[in-house]
């Protein structure tokens, strides 16, 4: 098993945990713990390999990854029954998972020879789309609509796969450093509550002072 594979498995996993949780915090039932596992872990993934022409999509060709999501998320129904999770693992399980698909997405467009700006924007959507799919079917607003820096994370690491694509080509720690950059971005704003400054028009903070 390729390296990138085992990423790509470890990916759909954490980001079926967080499914699985964000549907455990609406006390859904154990089939939509399930399908909001699948929706999180191959939306994004899905919505890219259209995108590309990759049929059929990934977890079509392989259900592996359709397995994988099922146990993941019936493991985390499991586990959230007999025994309390902590609190911030919700957070911590959606930034592994944005830093892996992150890689993965960017990976995907570079590797058939595609231009490095649809490769970012392939990371990014392959990152962000599944957690946007959770956020709304849960009727929260998606991260990437909040002050949070989550898409900006993602972005940042796509960017820098593709130039070390460029400028380190065949080195394999190129996906490495691309996720440590995401998860170091992703988790450091969880942990100092960094945000990017927010659209305030002059004459909103005029009045405000006024």
């Amino acid at each position: 098993m390729s390296v990138i594979y085992g990423l790509d498995l470890f990916g759909v996993a954490v980001f079926a945990v967080s499914g699985a949780l964000a549907a455990g915090r609406k006390r859904l039932d154990l089939f939509g713990v399930v399908v909001l596992a699948l929706a999180t872990a191959l939306g994004g993934g899905t919505i890219r390999d259209v995108i590309l022409g990759a049929l059929p999509v990934f977890w079509v060709s392989d259900p592996t990854y359709v397995v994988l999501a099922v146990v993941a998320a019936l493991a985390t129904f499991a586990a959230a029954r007999c025994c309390r999770l902590p609190s911030g693992i919700l957070p911590v399980a959606d930034a592994f998972g944005l830093a892996i698909f992150t890689v993965i997405g960017a990976r995907k467009a570079l590797d058939p020879g595609l231009p490095g700006a649809i490769a970012v924007v392939m990371g990014v959507m392959t990152g962000v789309v599944g957690g946007m799919i959770r956020d709304v079917l849960t009727g929260e607003i998606p991260l990437i609509l909040r002050r949070e820096i989550y898409a900006t994370a993602s972005l940042a690491g796509a960017i820098s796969l593709v130039a070390l694509a460029r400028w380190l080509p065949g080195w394999p720690g190129n996906s490495v450093v691309a996720v440590a950059l995401v998860l170091v971005i992703r988790l450091a704003a969880l942990k100092w509550n960094l945000a990017l400054p927010m659209f305030l028009p002059r004459e909103t903070r005029d009045g405000d002072a006024g």
